[in-house]
């Protein structure tokens, strides 16, 4: 076994025997009827209704990430433009940069039934609600990663006669990958959250509007299940993401 396969191993052990501690307990606390099963299923009721009801989990769940997926790319597009246009013009940024943070203190929760009011039961408001969840992080990570340079740096560049375009893509971008890629780690998991919340509000299909009909139905083996399904998809997207970054940013690689 190499070095490095086991320090990845080593790294494991320790988030995965955490989380199979919690699951015992769990079942043990469900066993013992110390919470009522109604209440709190346990952890073996949960895999058993998401085995059971796995086909119908997975074509709400293509609905959910389709909207997610849509929101997520219009949301990171339109949140690099904006950062772009505000680090290119200072007045633009003093302008619209407290608007963005006054964004952030206004609830999801809140903004989703105007949304549905305004557009319907369809996936436009899902993706617009994905959207505002995914612009902040995105452009303020930005912002850091372009204003992080240093401005001896810029300023030689300026003096040997490197344009605007040319200093972006040779030096402020380069320089603001790492900031980009944790603001879209932090963007996937909101996103996923974002449009499960907007189902709620209104919808036919997705993770969150079968979360309220079981809900309804008293079936919470069955909403544990969901949130499980939530969580891995949320998962998944973040290691999709860390991933990524280790293919545009090679060189952050570790070589043992």
């Amino acid at each position: 076994m190499t070095e490095k396969l086991r320090s990845t191993i080593s790294k494991a052990a320790f988030p995965v025997g955490a989380i199979l501690l919690i699951l015992v307990i769990w079942q043990v606390v469900s066993m013992l009827g110390l919470v009522p099963q109604f209440m709190l299923p346990s952890p073996v009721s949960v895999v058993r209704a998401l085995i059971k009801d796995f086909p119908l989990l997975m074509s709400h769940a293509a609905v959910t990430m389709l909207e997610t997926l849509i929101g997520l790319l219009a949301g990171v597009l339109i949140g690099f433009g904006f950062a772009v246009l505000m680090d290119m013009f200072t007045p633009l940024y003093r302008a619209f940069y407290p608007l963005i943070v006054l964004t952030q203190t206004i609830p999801t929760i809140a903004i989703a039934p105007l949304l549905v009011l305004w557009f319907g039961y369809e996936m436009l408001p899902k993706v617009i609600l994905v959207v505002l969840v995914v612009f902040f992080p995105i452009t303020v990570s930005l912002l850091d990663g372009f204003r992080s340079v240093d401005g001896d740096t810029v300023n030689l560049l300026r003096s040997m006669g490197c344009g605007r375009v040319k200093l972006f893509r040779y030096v402020k971008l380069p320089a603001s990958l790492g900031q980009f890629f944790a603001g879209l780690k932090i963007s996937v998991s909101y996103a996923v959250v974002g449009t499960v919340v907007s189902e709620w509000v209104g919808g036919f299909k997705g993770l969150g509007v079968y979360m309220l009909k079981v809900k309804s139905g008293f079936a919470y083996d069955k909403m544990f299940a969901v949130i499980f399904l939530i969580s891995a998809l949320s998962l998944l997207m973040m290691w999709l993401v860390s991933a990524l970054r280790r293919l545009c940013m090679p060189w952050t690689r570790k070589h043992n």
